[in-house]
């Protein structure tokens, strides 16, 4: 299984990251504009589900499995994938903050792919937070 790390420091308030990241259902506008293009919270019951919508085009839906306030540190899957854990946790850091994207994956031929979407995602998070889009 594909295990793949990364990591950006924001020149931003951590709780002001935090609060973007857990609006789940608004990665588009406040956490990731540019790289999510549209988010839409799909009606059903048990854990909330999101539509992501990318700039490439690219659509999955994605399980919420924890929204951790006092961890700063969401959790998601993505169905699509035979196995997919995506974690986001945000933490204070001097002078701005700590951003660490994680996700285990299967299969492990989409990790490249993966991977440098989400360096791509954690580089427009920065741009949007600092001002230099």
């Amino acid at each position: 299984m594909a295990s793949i790390h990364h990591q950006t420091f924001i020149a931003a308030d951590p709780d002001a990251v935090w609060d973007a990241a857990r609006d789940v259902g608004r990665l588009h506008d406040r956490l990731v504009p540019g790289f999510v293009t549209a988010t839409e919270m799909l009606a059903g019951e048990g854990a909330p589900v999101r539509r992501v919508t990318f700039v490439n085009g690219q659509v999955f839906d994605e399980t919420i499995v924890s929204i951790d306030d006092a961890r700063r540190r969401l959790v998601w899957t993505i169905k699509a994938f035979e196995h997919h854990n995506g974690v986001l946790t945000i933490a204070a850091a001097t002078d701005g903050t700590q951003v660490t994207w994680t996700a285990d994956l299967l299969p492990d031929a989409l990790a490249e792919q993966v991977s440098s979407a989400m360096a791509h995602g954690l580089a427009m998070m920065k741009a949007h937070f600092e001002g230099s889009r």
